[in-house]
């Protein structure tokens, strides 16, 4: 963790108590920021409620181009999951934290890259399901399921991703904005390695990251997450490339998210730390 982001912020309770308001989880609470909803936000979605964008806007007064940022973040994916399935081969995917659907989702790249890709979604707040859910219908090859980020055992168990996944086959997992969501205790350096464990090499990893590193205002803006459903703890440079142990980190290695394999005829801006996000491909060897 870096800056003065606090290591164990807790959200503020509400009415009726703290317990009240972790039932986020199991009940829609549209009066509580959801970490989903304001990302949402700021990709122009409108799938959110005045909280999420009232918490969005606080946040975007710290980080005025947070907008601009968010969608260099889902560009990454797009290239990202281009780079998995058409350079390192990999046809089975597995997206942590996904988040509500939006142009460019992870499947229908994938899909276009090759039409034998399968992809395996992973988020547990209940609005980003319900609507995954719909969107999905039809989609033999995708699939969303309610898992935990923080239980990587239940998520391999899960019978359905096993019914989509191939063990015996490199698997690439993604986690695109929301490693910044587990704390230290958590451990996401473990749960990287226990989801890639049972898999063989040419797995790779995928991953972008907020930091304080070019902007002390992140921790500001990290701040407004702890009246939301899930607080934010933003790392340094170091700290990010320690979530990836013993894994070989593909060309260019940890950079600013534009900067990750840019399109043909595309030019990273002139300010690429102007996207608050690092991000990095990694590859078991």
């Amino acid at each position: 963790m870096s800056g003065d982001t606090p290591k164990s912020p807790v959200p503020p309770a509400g009415p009726g108590g703290s317990g009240e308001r972790d039932d986020w989880r199991t009940t829609f609470r549209p009066d509580i920021p959801s970490s989903a909803r304001i990302y949402d936000y700021f990709l122009g979605g409108k799938d959110n409620y005045p909280a999420d964008r009232e918490a969005a806007r606080t946040i975007t007064t710290h980080l005025p181009n947070i907008r601009e940022a968010a969608r260099i973040n889902r560009a990454f994916v797009r290239r990202a999951v281009r780079y998995l399935v058409n350079e390192a081969g990999i046809t089975q995917l597995i997206d942590i934290g996904t988040g509500l659907p939006t142009m460019g989702n992870v499947h229908e790249v994938a899909l276009d890259a090759n039409p034998a890709a399968r992809v395996v979604y992973i988020d547990h707040d209940p609005v980003v399901l319900a609507h995954a859910r719909n969107m999905l219908q039809g989609t033999a090859s995708a699939v969303i399921l309610g898992h935990d980020m923080r239980a990587p055992a239940d998520i391999l168990a899960d019978r359905e991703l096993r019914r989509l996944v191939n063990f015996d086959e490199p698997v690439g997992v993604l986690f695109v904005s929301v490693l910044h969501f587990l704390s230290d205790a958590d451990d996401p350096a473990a749960i990287i390695g226990e989801l890639l464990a049972p898999f063989p090499a040419g797995s790779h990893v995928a991953l972008t990251h907020g930091t304080a590193d070019a902007a002390p205002e992140v921790n500001a803006a990290a701040r407004v997450y702890q009246a939301a459903t899930t607080p934010m703890y933003v790392r340094s440079r170091p700290e990010v490339l320690a979530l990836v142990p013993g894994l070989e980190l593909v060309e260019p290695g940890l950079v600013w998210t534009p900067e990750w394999h840019p399109e043909p005829g595309e030019h990273p801006p002139d300010h690429p730390s102007d996207s608050y996000y690092y991000a990095l491909v990694a590859r078991k060897s």
